[in-house]
């Protein structure tokens, strides 16, 4: 069991079931389909305790009805929130516009500042996981780095994120430089990275190395809802890695966790996903 902290966000997600694709200008009728938990927080922290880890999560919500029944959903299901920040913003709903392909098109307000304090002792914890635009994170990082594992997510700039595996999705990558990608994730990561890995959908996902390049298939699954498929990715790489397995073994093993994600009607893992880890 691996004690993991994650600073990634935790969303109360509104599902509109659209009838068909989205198309520019036109008119869709959609069902509704309420609310449910998401977020990187959840959508990343519930696989790893589902696998047996303490899971910590460090977001911030408002102090409305809508973060109270948040914090209730995800500390029932066993999340950490004793290091959540409240504010006085009331909390939105994210707005999921899902197509009959399962596609998924995400409509956001812009998100309150959120600034984290001081960096807390990480000589306790086995991994730091970073999937958040709150100012602070380099800071955090770079005090965890002596300590524990850090693993980040690209931003949506090319902010700086110390760590030692950086990941992010060749459609987040391609076009924002024309160095190779070790060299860009060394740009980001500094000299601590060892790992830039790139997700493709479909088409699996690849590591980059100083002295190497491998690729590793995706699980083929029905697609429903693709929403958290990159969360689960980096789910099943964290507990693969603090597990004690190489990186090509834990980029399989997030492969694994994403084929489940996508055949799940939901933001979090599914059953399918729980079975497979209790299995």
């Amino acid at each position: 069991m691996a004690k993991i902290m994650l600073i990634a966000n935790l969303n109360c997600d509104r599902v509109l079931q659209l009838e068909e694709p989205l198309v520019t200008g036109g008119r869709h009728h959609y069902q509704d389909k309420g609310r449910r938990l998401g977020g990187g927080g959840a959508n990343t922290g519930l696989g790893l305790i589902w696998a047996g880890h303490q899971v910590a999560l460090v977001s911030q919500v408002g102090k409305d009805e809508t973060a109270d029944w948040l914090l209730a959903e995800a500390s029932l299901l066993g999340l950490n929130c004793s290091l959540l920040h409240r504010n006085d913003v009331p909390t939105p709903e994210l707005l999921l516009m899902m197509t009959p392909d399962g596609e998924r098109t995400i409509v956001r307000p812009q998100r309150p500042p959120f600034t984290l304090d001081s960096p807390p002792d990480f000589s306790s914890w086995d991994a730091l996981y970073i999937n958040s635009s709150a100012q602070g994170c380099e800071r955090w990082a770079q005090a965890a780095l002596p300590h524990t594992l850090v693993i980040a997510q690209l931003a949506k700039d090319d902010r700086s994120r110390p760590c030692h595996v950086l990941i992010t999705s060749r459609s987040d990558w391609q076009g924002r430089t024309a160095l190779t990608p070790w060299e860009y994730g060394l740009s980001i990561a500094g000299r601590s990275l060892r790992y830039m890995v790139v997700t493709d959908g479909p088409r699996g996902a690849t590591v980059f190395t100083a002295e190497d390049v491998v690729s590793v298939p995706a699980v083929a699954a029905e697609v429903v809802d693709t929403t958290g498929a990159g969360d689960a990715f980096a789910s099943g790489l964290i507990h693969a890695l603090v597990s004690g397995q190489s990186i090509v073994e834990a980029m399989r093993e997030g492969a694994k966790w994403a084929s489940f994600a996508v055949s799940t009607q939901s933001s979090i893992p599914g059953e399918a996903l729980k079975a497979y880890l209790h299995a």
